[in-house]
């Protein structure tokens, strides 16, 4: 059975030196030395790397080892460098956008792409995403659950969109820079509790704020299961229900609802957590998903999924029907170069 992983991040190998271009070492900077990849943030070491967060062959190979065939690779959060000048993170989002084109088309059989945009600055992130699908032949593009001061309902944002919606564009939302990060920095709570409560942040400025409604064919989907915005839907719709005057000021429609209209991976870790997934969202609007090469991620790909034990129908849209809708791309697409290959 086709298995397509529409989570896995990947890097290039290198990327222009942009802290030491504009005098800013927030922007991210890649060593290697002795064998080791490290990046670099803020003067100071960030995150090691290993060969499977660039090799897209090495990837492939370890992927092979779980029955995945296809990853849709998007890059490391760190990189969207929101912060910075719209024009300067333009630059490193273009390098990061050409290197992956690159290596879709270098491997068609394993690998789609979403790309990334400068979403600080709405018009730049639209000529990007633009050039990501009519010229890079990518699927769609990545951003934040949130940018800055910028939640997703902001009135800025709502032209991006539009441009999303129209180009029939796939977007991956991913927690980044999450909420206490400064509040609760040990324990790695900013990863354990932050980032699932960043795509509840996201999923509610969508919803409340009437971007969905709005725009009924955008192709939202909610990395990390949707964080706890699924799980938490009951407090949500009773805070809508109860407090309309301070929920439902700008959209009157029930948010459970939502749940329908979105797209989520399967990437939970826990078995009851995806069947819950499974009952209040649907398993037309989920697929598999693994936050690869990470040590949060999923490390035997495809474990969640199958532990269910579903039937063949159900694993096949988890596995793969549910992506290639959110894709826009047919079955057909991997299924002939697999023939070839």
């Amino acid at each position: 059975m086709l298995k397509i992983d529409t989570h896995a991040h990947i890097l290039p190998r290198d990327w222009p030196d942009l802290a030491a271009r504009y005098d800013d070492d927030r922007f991210p900077v890649m060593t290697h030395t002795s064998g080791h990849h490290r990046i670099y943030k803020d003067g100071r070491f960030f995150r090691e790397v290993w060969e499977s967060a660039f090799d897209a062959e090495h990837r492939i190979a370890d992927y092979a080892r779980f029955g995945v065939g296809v990853q849709v690779v998007s890059t490391v959060p760190v990189m969207f460098s929101y912060w910075a000048k719209g024009h300067q993170a333009l630059e490193l989002h273009t390098h990061l956008n050409d290197d992956m084109a690159t290596v879709c088309q270098a491997h068609p059989r394993h690998y789609a792409g979403i790309g990334t945009v400068p979403l600080q600055s709405p018009s730049l992130a639209i000529r990007e995403m633009e050039r990501c699908i009519d010229e890079l032949g990518l699927q769609g593009v990545q951003i934040g659950s949130h940018c800055n001061g910028w939640n997703l309902d902001a009135p800025e944002l709502f032209p991006f969109f539009e441009a999303a919606a129209d180009l029939d564009a796939a977007v991956l939302v991913h927690p980044w820079d999450m909420m206490g990060s400064e509040s609760m920095p040990k324990y790695w709570l900013p990863w354990l509790v932050g980032m699932p409560a960043e795509q509840a942040r996201a999923a509610c400025a969508l919803i409340f704020g009437g971007v969905l409604e709005r725009l009924p064919s955008l192709k939202i989907m909610l990395a990390h299961g949707g964080g706890s915005f699924p799980y938490s839907i009951g407090r949500i719709e009773h805070g809508f229900r109860m407090r309309p005057d301070l929920v439902a000021t700008d959209n009157a429609r029930n948010p459970r609802e939502y749940l329908s209209r979105l797209y989520f991976d399967s990437c939970v870790h826990d078995d009851a957590a995806l069947r819950y997934l499974l009952e209040v969202a649907g398993t037309d609007r989920v697929m598999l998903g693994t936050d690869y090469p990470f040590p949060l991620g999923e490390q035997e790909p495809g474990s969640g999924i199958e532990a269910l034990r579903l039937d063949d129908a159900s694993r096949a849209r988890l596995f793969h029907g549910t992506a290639l809708e959110w894709l826009g791309v047919p079955l057909s697409r991997f299924q002939t170069m697999s023939a070839v290959a």
